[in-house]
């Protein structure tokens, strides 16, 4: 059975691309920012070759790496979590999804409010801890929603779960979801639940997600068209609004992220398992937390050998990033970086990958592996580390 473990660090990236200061990005490196950290380890990710990698200067090197190593380029006009996970699923974005740093138009918010029976507060891009913070009291006076958005291309809609039950806030979030579309298409409407009182309110982990469709044929699309698993893992599948899947497993951050990836490598199945490891991104690069990204880093490292060692002969495990998130910088927002490609497993030969022109290429590489039929604009590099 062919297996591809295609495991994504979100906003693990290792520095700047070229046209990062158009972005608003000069000098950003996320992972050389948390590398500085006393919190730092990553002795197991040097050991596959992270630190062999073009322009990782920071970390050690080996002579023996275990593992085929590069860097890719996101050739996508963006930086957010939607357009990266696409382009490492085949589909290179030419247009950036829309953004609204002066906040939403007044008439959309109030058709949204006419349609969920509830106002609206905020509309403005704000930090998720900040909003619930400012907003929150007013949020359980008066049953109005909060509604923000940030640099990406996202809805957000923070409610309590004591006043909003989940399912009323996720079903608040489709009416969202419907309605945005067209010149208001944004990547992702996410439902913010919180809990607690004034003023110490906390974000849970329950999440959601509702995406927009991916604008032509996916690498998921195609392996599931083939007949073979695509078993999800953590909100890829609500990434890509579960087009593609045939088997979802949400979690509520990395540690549960790994204890299911684990899951998957020992069980039977034929075809392609796609994992998200959020916390890094969703606690830590966001919210500016150096050491606690670094933490979470060095908890996935020291996971490494297990999953390693889980792999079958014939498995192969591709570990990446979707974008950066600089927690460092003078941001709170995702950063226009280059990010790790390693490539691990018995058949892998370790040699240099280089830098890959697009994410795209992991599509057409994976496709090649499980012998599926997919065009998209990426190249494989199969080719250069089968042995």
């Amino acid at each position: 059975m062919k297996r591809v473990f295609l495991l994504v660090l979100d906003s693990c990236g290792i520095g700047a691309l070229p046209d990062a200061a158009a972005f608003g990005d000069s000098g950003v490196n996320t992972m050389k920012r948390i590398a500085a950290s006393p919190k730092f380890s990553a002795s197991n990710l040097c050991e596959l070759g992270l630190g062999n990698i073009e322009g990782v200067d920071y970390l050690p090197k080996t002579d023996t790496p275990l593992a085929a190593f590069g860097r890719m380029t996101e050739r996508s006009n963006g930086k957010d979590t939607t357009i990266g996970h696409w382009e490492i699923a085949g589909v290179v974005s030419e247009q950036p999804l829309p953004t609204y740093p002066e906040g939403f138009p007044t008439e959309l918010l109030d058709e949204f409010s006419r349609r969920v029976g509830r106002g609206w507060l905020c509309n403005r891009p704000y930090s998720g801890t900040d909003v619930i913070r400012d907003y929150g009291a007013e949020h359980c006076e008066s049953g109005k929603l909060i509604v923000y958005t940030s640099a990406d291309s996202v809805f957000q809609v923070a409610a309590h779960e004591k006043l909003v039950p989940l399912e009323e806030l996720y079903e608040i979030c489709r009416v969202a979801r419907e309605m945005l579309v067209g010149e208001h298409a944004v990547g992702r409407v996410i439902a913010r639940p919180f809990i607690g009182a004034a003023p110490s309110f906390t974000r849970t982990a329950n999440r959601r997600d509702f995406s927009l469709q991916p604008p032509s044929e996916t690498l998921l699309d195609a392996v599931s068209a083939a007949g073979k698993t695509v078993w999800s893992v953590g909100k890829i599948s609500d990434i890509f609004a579960g087009r593609g899947v045939t088997h979802s497993v949400p979690t509520h951050g990395n540690a549960e992220g790994m204890r299911e990836a684990l899951r998957a490598v020992h069980s039977d199945f034929e075809g392609l398992c796609f994992i998200n490891l959020v916390d890094f991104d969703m606690l830590y690069g966001h919210r500016q937390d150096v050491d606690g990204y670094a933490a979470a880093l060095a908890e996935f490292d020291h996971f490494l050998p297990e999953l390693l060692s889980a792999l079958r002969p014939d498995d192969i495990l591709m570990i990446t990033a979707d974008h950066g998130c600089d927690p460092g910088d003078n941001s709170t927002d995702h950063t226009r970086e280059y990010v790790p490609l390693l490539v691990a497993g018995d058949a892998v030969c370790p040699v240099p990958l280089g830098t890959r022109r697009s994410f795209a290429d992991v599509a057409a590489t994976v496709a090649e592996l499980l012998d599926v039929p997919f065009v998209c604009e990426g190249r494989s590099f199969a080719a250069q580390f089968r042995r």
